[in-house]
């Protein structure tokens, strides 16, 4: 019905300009059915979405119905186009044909290198508009807004934590079950998250990538160096709602929090090594040992004249936060001990 009622409407468009079979007839027709196609709109019936074509309307419609007709033969994941399933299985084939020019780092679709892009670029086109942040990536502005709501909206069926993110639900749920998918194939040593695994593996080569623009001291993570400028900005963003007393790490308010519960920070079993003299960390180079790593780190920087913590005051440098503040004291006044 649809297709004659079109060739009558050509029929009169190409009797009202008398055209002759050849090019001029095949303009106007073409410029008919163009036409057409504008007026032409496709209406979603579930969201009222107005589509121009109907394989655009097609698609668009399996987002309600959730149809997945393209099916890879290999592990049986399904998707909703073509262009995704070809994507999907360069992860079996490990094809990457798209090669950044900055660094030769390859990737399997053109969208993941022009994510990629933005590293080298800066480009950060998504913006909180309540503290102004920015993001390489939409999803990651969308979890970030989670932290100004509170929401998380995805929860452990083992011990009721919740996450912003799907993803950090399934990285959780490895503590629970263990699992350390990512193993070094130099030591052997393994690890939750491939974030992880990478600094570990920097730790062999000795790589530091990230340093600190205040101090120059160097990190194998990002993540460890911005927990580090913490020191510097004063910056704390974990805060105990009880009381209000604010900390830089999470896991120190973690700990702070058991002052409130009564529970006790650490069990015999965690504190038997100090009774019972056990001393597992040995330092490489005068061979003394420590019971804790933190104490070796520290120990570490007489060998190594790393001094990480510098004062605002005079730009003298130390090797423990705690001799900063003691020295900080002549600047301000403040009685060492009252």
């Amino acid at each position: 019905m649809e297709e004659n009622k079109e060739s009558e409407e050509l029929s009169k468009v190409v009797e009202k300009h008398h055209d002759k079979p050849g090019k001029g007839r095949s303009k106007n027709k073409n410029t008919f059915l163009k036409k057409r196609r504008e007026r032409e709109t496709f209406t979603c019936t579930q969201c009222g979405k107005s589509l121009t074509t109907k394989n655009g309307f097609e698609f668009h419609m399996r987002i309600h119905t959730g149809e997945k007709p393209f099916t890879c033969d290999r592990c049986g994941k399904s998707f909703s186009e073509k262009r995704s399933l070809e994507i999907h299985v360069r992860f079996h084939t490990g094809e990457k044909p798209f090669v950044c020019d900055q660094c030769e780092k390859r990737f399997s679709s053109k969208q993941y290198l022009d994510l990629h892009m933005r590293i080298h670029t800066g480009k950060k086109p998504f913006t909180c508009n309540q503290c102004g942040k920015s993001f390489t990536q939409r999803p990651h502005l969308m979890g970030h807004l989670r932290s100004h709501t509170g929401e998380k909206p995805y929860s452990c069926d083992q011990c009721g934590k919740c996450f912003p993110f799907k993803h950090s639900l399934d990285v959780h749920m490895r503590v629970h079950t263990g699992e350390k998918p990512f193993k070094c194939d130099q030591c052997g040593k393994s690890f939750r998250q491939s974030g992880g695994l990478k600094g570990h593996i920097r730790s062999h080569a000795g790589e530091k990538p990230f340093s600190c623009d205040q101090c120059g001291r160097r990190f194998t993570r990002e993540q460890s160096r911005e927990i580090h400028m913490r020191i510097h900005t004063g910056e704390k963003p974990y805060t105990c709602h009880q009381c209000g007393k604010s900390f830089k790490r999470s896991e120190h308010l973690k700990s702070h929090m058991k002052v409130h519960t009564g529970e006790k920070l650490f069990t015999c079993d965690q504190h038997e090594k100090i009774h019972i003299g056990v001393r597992d960390y040995m330092c490489f180079e005068c061979g003394k040992t420590f019971s804790v790593a933190s104490r070796l780190k520290v120990h570490q920087r007489i060998h190594t004249g790393e001094k990480p913590y510098k004062c605002s005051h005079c730009d003298k440098r130390f090797s423990q936060s705690a001799n900063l503040k003691t020295h900080e004291r002549i600047h301000t006044g403040e009685a060492a001990y009252m």
